[in-house]
């Protein structure tokens, strides 16, 4: 708790509880921020975020309300410094480490916490922020910067010495990242995203590029040798670089791998010494997710003998999740969305000794249309069969969304439209036969759907137990 004239030049001593730019989720004794958003100005919601207990306002316009305002030229210019300043620089008592890829961010973010230990490192991701004493979910990937001072801020009062974070390149774009420096990177992969925001590939390369920029100069940059967009991200590193992949020539060897039904393994070199690691995370892609961690912790000082301990206690929620109720079929959800990412776990899937694949996916509305035909393809020729449904339509048309998934599909018929994803989910499940493989793609553990009326409450592997529920219980009777 500050004063508002601890943080920013004014008469005002009134006392602040926190810091906040959406209205909505204002508190008592909150400072609002009047930035102007992405498509909205919050100078519009000043009299909800009174209502909700706001004792101060920052403004670029004058306004006419009954509690103190200052007036600022550019509310967004300054509001990291007020952050910082109101949070004690929380960014600089840690480690600060950023994962980007199209792929991968949460595997590698996730592991990485696992490697070094919840009680010493802090998580902000897909998955929500966590860390030894507390877990809570967000709203964005890699959240806005108030947010993120705020996230820091009780990670430093938990303890924790380090903080891994997902660092997106919608973040970059919106400006969400500009005030941190990072002391270590990594990146996973670049594939084709993200291009309804970025327009072209060159820019969507450059905007994850950021994070290697605003790596310290004596940081770290952990890059994937064996990615085609190597090269460009490799120009664009500050602090030194260590890179990973199948040549002899990396700081980290992946000799050879060998990926099974149920763990995997496989063998690095790392300083001259070989080492063979087994690990229940399944798929050769897995292989890539955990060496990047690895090779993060160990430029950060730990110890390989420390860390491959800690292997087992890696827990990646919403990939390769598996339900199971006993049925004589396979059942797993998985956040799997781009075409890279769905390609690859469906070449894994498809080296397991199963029948049929069954995949359920939709494509998220007001996002990149360019992908949503490659994806349906990817499927179609991947998959045994596809249920095409909604995910996260927005204000879009699910139908629209669906017919440019199948616009590309030529001389196939192994798919199906069911617009409700509920239904779409139940239909896979009521459909499969003994070692059939269920595959429920796109969202993983999300608690949502984003539709046109806001959200409301869903989650793939709840609906995905339903729905075997139902199924068993009436093969019971």
């Amino acid at each position: 708790m500050k004063k508002l004239n601890e943080i920013i030049d004014c008469a005002y001593d009134v006392e602040i509880k926190g810091i906040k730019t959406n209205s909505k989720e204002i508190e008592e004794g909150d400072l609002f921020v009047c930035i102007k958003g992405v498509n909205v100005d919050r100078h519009d919601y000043i009299e909800e975020a009174i209502s909700k207990g706001a004792v101060a306002a920052i403004v670029s316009k004058d306004v006419d309300v009954n509690i103190p305002v200052v007036k600022v030229e550019d509310p967004d210019s300054i509001l990291d410094s007020l952050c910082a300043k109101f949070y004690d620089n929380p960014d600089t008592k840690m480690c600060l480490i950023g994962v980007t890829g199209t792929d991968g961010k949460t595997s590698v973010a996730t592991i990485i916490q696992a490697l070094i230990g919840l009680d010493k490192c802090g998580y902000i991701g897909t998955n929500g922020r966590s860390c030894h004493a507390f877990n809570k979910e967000i709203d964005n990937t890699t959240p806005s910067s108030d947010k993120l001072y705020e996230y820091f801020y009780d990670f430093v009062n938990a303890g924790c010495k380090y903080t891994v974070m997902e660092a997106s390149s919608e973040a970059f774009y919106r400006g969400r990242l500009k005030s941190f420096t990072f002391d270590a990177s990594a990146y996973t992969n670049i594939t084709y995203e993200h291009l309804n925001t970025h327009k072209t590939m060159e820019n969507y390369i450059d905007c994850k590029c950021n994070l290697f920029r605003q790596t310290k100069n004596d940081g770290i940059c952990v890059l994937n040798h064996d990615d085609e967009h190597f090269e460009e991200v490799y120009k664009t590193c500050n602090g030194t670089i260590y890179t990973y992949g199948m040549k002899e020539d990396n700081d980290m060897q992946i000799v050879w791998m060998k990926v099974l039904p149920n763990k995997t393994e496989f063998k690095i070199k790392y300083e001259g010494v070989e080492t063979v690691i087994e690990t229940h995370l399944l798929g050769d892609f897995n292989v890539y997710n955990l060496v990047t961690g690895l090779l993060v912790c160990l430029k950060l000082g730990f110890k390989l003998e420390d860390l491959i301990k800690n292997i087992p206690s890696i827990k990646i929620s919403g990939r390769l999740d598996m339900v199971d109720l006993g049925q004589d079929f396979y059942v797993m959800v998985d956040y799997a969305h781009t075409p890279n990412g769905i390609t690859k776990l469906l070449n894994f899937v498809n080296t397991l000794d199963i029948n049929r694949s069954i995949v359920v996916i939709g494509q998220a509305g007001e996002r990149d249309p360019y992908k949503r035909p490659v994806v349906g393809k990817v499927v179609s020729d991947n998959a045994t069969h596809a249920i095409f449904t909604y995910e996260d339509p927005r204000s879009e048309d699910p139908k629209d969304i669906i017919n440019d998934m199948i616009r590309d599909i030529k001389d196939k018929d192994n798919y199906e439209i069911v617009i409700d994803r509920k239904e779409a989910i139940k239909k896979a499940v009521n459909m499969a036969e003994p070692g059939d493989m269920v595959l429920i793609l796109g969202k993983g553990n999300e608690t949502y759907e984003k539709i046109k009326t806001g959200k409301i409450y869903f989650n793939d592997e709840e609906e995905a137990i339903e729905a075997l529920e139902e199924r068993l219980k009436i093969k019971e009777s």
